[in-house]
Order: structure tokens, then sequence, then C-alpha cells
């Protein structure tokens, strides 16, 4: 069953009806989700919520279970990623009745409001510079790619695995889904990987972190292999994740500080998110 969060929630999150949809759609395509029974809305438990088949896999996000892959799985995991990242790129969003979902148009632009509004909501602190390298983002925009559906939070720990092998059995978490621009997916899963590394985030492990993982530009080449995608502005598009990500990350740190949620190494969040807006300023000075 997947239901929203207790406590704060920000205006637009955890879309229950969304990734219901999401999921129904998909249902016939080459991309794995489980299949959706049925949903409600809050009159039943307080909350929307709905309930799907079971994925008998593994979601990989702790160390110890990144350390305990052996051989040539942490590799394979990184193709398998990219694999049905592209496969979800493909998809004909026309087809499976999800053209009404998002608007492709303007897509980047209503992104940058969308979280700079978010953190406007769960703002407990001065970050002047997650506030500097949103306007960074919003003076120069890259030339949009062709439209696709978007996850919106594309990662190792939102997908359940085969970990004898690495498949990938189902993407999870749809909640951010829409139609837009694709490369904000493969910048999310980059970042997910090894953009985060070493910063000791208490939100799920990162697979650059654990010896034997190759590093995302493995992820990078397999996603420019499988697609016909121009990747010259990816640089953008890995700010424009630190931006985001440190926006989320501001939230629980917010949460945590009004004493609405709770979590194991969540009190690092306050040091984290500094260091990922500097990572998101070294992405864009990179780009040319």
């Amino acid at each position: 069953m997947r239901r929203p969060p207790l406590g704060h929630v920000l205006a637009t999150a955890h879309d229950m009806d969304r990734e219901y949809r999401m999921l129904d759609a998909l249902q016939h395509t080459d991309v794995p989700v489980p299949r959706p029974r049925l949903r409600a809305g809050a009159e039943i438990i307080g909350a929307p919520f709905y309930v799907m088949d079971f994925s008998d896999g593994v979601v990989l996000r702790e160390r110890r279970q990144l350390e305990a892959l052996a051989g040539r799985v942490p590799a394979a995991l990184a193709e398998a990623l990219v694999d049905v990242l592209t496969r979800l790129h493909r998809t004909d969003f026309v087809a499976v009745g999800l053209a009404d979902l998002g608007r492709p148009d303007g897509y980047l632009e209503r992104q940058l409001r969308r979280w700079a509004a978010q953190f406007a909501a769960s703002r407990s602190r001065d970050l002047p510079e997650l506030v500097r390298l949103g306007t960074r983002l919003g003076r120069r925009l890259p030339t949009p790619q062709t439209a696709a559906i978007v996850h919106g939070d594309y990662r190792l720990d939102n997908v359940t695995v085969d970990p004898a092998d690495g498949r990938v059995l189902a993407v999870l978490d749809w909640e951010m889904a829409t139609m837009g621009d694709p490369l904000t997916d493969l910048a999310s899963a980059v970042l997910r990987w090894d953009g985060i590394r070493g910063l000791d985030s208490p939100v799920a492990a990162v697979p650059g972190d654990v010896p034997g993982f190759p590093d995302s530009q493995v992820i990078v080449d397999s996603y420019a292999r499988r697609t016909d995608r121009d990747l010259s502005d990816l640089p953008w598009y890995l700010g424009f994740a630190f931006y985001k990500i440190a926006t989320i990350f501001e939230g629980i740190h917010f949460r945590l500080q009004q004493g609405l949620t709770v979590g194991d190494g969540f009190e690092r969040l306050g040091v984290v998110v500094p260091a990922l807006v500097e990572r998101g300023h070294a992405a864009l000075d990179a780009w040319t």
C-alpha cells in the first residue's frame, strides 16, 4: 500500500492518483512496474492511498546490501538501470493514454519555479547559495529535448532488483512523473549513483561510495549508445539535479526541525545541503 507521509507535506507532493495512473498506463509496455489493484480517497484511512502487487525483488538502500553484491552484478545494475530508463523514454505517451498528464512546453522553466516554491514553503534558515544556484539555472536554459515520460526521481533505490544478476524487476515511486525533458531523469540517476559520494547522505546508500561499482560515466555512455539524444548540455541538468535534491533534503531538514519526521542520520542534512549546492554550482561552471 502507498500513502503520503505523515506531517508537513509540500503542495503537489505525494500524488497518489498520479502514481496509480502511471502504473496502470505502463502495464502493457516494456517498462517493468507493479500492477495497481485499487485506489481510494482519504475517507477510509484519513489519507489517499492505492494498493499494488508486491514486487518480489530487493530495494538496494543500505550500504551493506551494495557491498554484498558479487562479481559483475554492480556493472550489470548500472546497465539495467539505463536499459529501463531508455525504455521509459521511448514509450509513446500518447499511445498509453498519458498525453494530458503534463505539458512538455516550458517544462524546465516550470520545474525551476516549482522547486523555488518548494524551498520557500519549507524554509527554516537562510541559504543564499541555494537561491543563487536557482538564479543561475534560470538565466540560461538548455535546448529542450524531445518530450518523453519523465519519472521525476529515477535512481537505484526507487527500483526493485534481482541481486543475483542485477536485473530491474520494477520501477517504483511515480509521484513526480510527468511529460517533460528526459535528461532530467538521466541527471537524477547520475547524481544518486555517485554525485553525492563522500557526503555520508542518510537517505540512501551511494553506489559510488562502494568499491567495485563503476562510476556514473558508464551510465552516461550507456544512455548515449541507446539513444540519439544530445548530451552536451548534461552539466546544466546535473546542476538542476543538485538544486532539486538540495531542496528536497532541506524539506526533510525542515520537518526534522519541526519534529514532524525522524530518521537515522537526518540531523546530518543540515551540513549535506550546502555541500550539494556547492556541487551544483561546480556542475554549471563546467557547462560550456
